[in-house]
């Protein structure tokens, strides 16, 4: 992946639980003392303010003198200790630094190269959340929630952690175990949750025909054909990630081939009969490149604003729809939850500030950031907060999210969908 592709990402919550590792070996020194690299490279800050690093090798020495575990001391993890360190120091969750493996893994995370536990991290008030597991993988089969709070990773307490911290702790081969203790939800104490790591595939994009038929009052979905059925197409997104733009193209393809105009006023038909509308799922996805979601939202806009970006020094730039759309004239609603984080945000907002959809759910997570990723030497890299994103009505969510239209909650201990049913509900009136 270049640069030039991970430039003005949004990436504070595409973190899965399924890369990063830190991969570090510690050296063997034996007992000496670790001395002080003769040759220090670019040592002089290059800052218009004077910096005194003595105190930094004052420790470094010390460290290497009377620290008991030489074989603990390894320069290079140091380094990069000190370098995440002072990342840290700015108390943004979302800028961080990336060793060469960590940095690796970030980026096979967004193009879909999966392993772990399957789970999308973010961080709210310094606490490790869930944003959600992803579906049919070992952290939703044993249980693990959205907005789970995970306060021990194998028995250690998360307090203060970052984000490539979270992720390295739980991370770990297929079929190793790691226990994570968690407080689901308004639950009055914590629970302990093992989970077996597997091998994570997930396409981005899914479609589907749904079948929908009205008993005593209520939508209930059918398998099999029916006369009396209606039919909505169903589209899922899971994350904005490397292979979204081509696996998005196909659908749209095969929705089309589905369908067939048959009047600006009634909408479309299937082959196979009515089409009521559209169904965007983009519930659990917690984002990822902001050219993403300009290319997602160009889909149903036909022209105007999709997200306006503000610098830190006010400076203003404003993003439109940037192609023609092939689903601009579909009756759609959008399903949104806590779990819609950061580019999710920015479609489901533009489609329900621009009067193009009905959004239908929950409060969504609230991240209004762009995190610009940077490549660093040997392989490292670093992810910077250079921006702040706003709705097309110049609204910043962060911290507060985007409120749905259609306020539905469901019940995790039930199986009924109550939000899917609600966007049907909303698309045949």
């Amino acid at each position: 992946m270049s640069l030039k592709t991970l430039r003005n990402v949004i990436l504070g919550l595409s973190l899965f639980v399924i890369g990063f590792g830190l991969g570090i070996n510690a050296s063997s020194f034996g007992l000496r003392s670790l001395p002080i690299p003769s040759e220090i490279v670019n040592k002089i800050p290059t800052i218009p303010k004077q910096i005194d690093f003595n105190l930094f090798w004052d420790v470094w020495e010390r460290l290497s003198r009377y620290y008991i575990d030489k074989k603990a001391l390894d320069p290079q993890k140091m380094v990069y200790g000190a370098i995440s360190g002072m990342v840290n120091s700015l108390d943004d969750p979302y800028t961080v630094f990336l060793s060469p493996d960590q940095n690796k893994e970030a980026k096979d995370d967004l193009g879909g190269k999966l392993e772990g536990i399957g789970v999308q991290l973010g961080i709210k008030d310094k606490k490790i959340i869930v944003i959600a597991p992803l579906k049919d993988t070992p952290a939703e089969k044993a249980g693990i929630r959205s907005g789970d709070w995970i306060i021990k990773v194998d028995g250690i307490e998360t307090n203060n952690w970052t984000l490539p911290e979270a992720v390295s702790k739980i991370r770990g081969p297929k079929g190793s175990k790691v226990n994570l203790t968690v407080v689901h939800k308004d639950a009055s104490q914590s629970a302990e949750i093992m989970v077996v790591r597997e091998e994570i595939k997930v396409a981005s994009v899914e479609w589907e025909v749904k079948k929908w038929k009205m008993e005593n009052g209520k939508w209930k979905m059918e398998k099999e054909e029916c006369s009396d059925c209606e039919k909505v197409i169903y589209l899922k997104l899971s994350r904005f990630g490397d292979q979204t733009t081509d696996e998005w193209n196909k659908a749209v393809d095969e929705i089309n081939a589905t369908m067939k105009p048959f009047g600006s006023s009634q909408g479309r038909q299937l082959n196979n009969g009515t089409m009521k509308g559209l169904i965007f799922d983009l519930r659990n996805n917690p984002g990822g490149y902001l050219t993403g979601s300009v290319f997602i939202a160009s889909e149903f806009l036909k022209d105007g604003v999709v997200v306006i970006q503000e610098t830190a020094q006010g400076g203003r730039q404003t993003l439109s729809v940037n192609r023609k759309g092939r689903l601009t004239d579909i009756p759609l609603v959008v399903l949104m939850n806590k779990g819609s984080a950061s580019a999710a945000e920015i479609v489901a907002g533009a489609l329900s500030e621009r009067g193009r959809a009905k959004t239908v759910g929950e409060t969504s997570f609230g991240k209004g950031s762009v995190q610009e990723a940077q490549e660093l030497s040997a392989g490292a890299g670093i992810h910077i907060t250079t921006s702040k994103w706003l709705l097309p009505s110049g609204k910043w969510i962060n911290g507060t999210g985007v409120e749905p239209d259609i306020k539905v909650v469901n019940d995790e201990t039930k199986g009924d969908d109550l939000q899917l049913e609600k966007a049907v509900e909303v698309l045949t009136r």
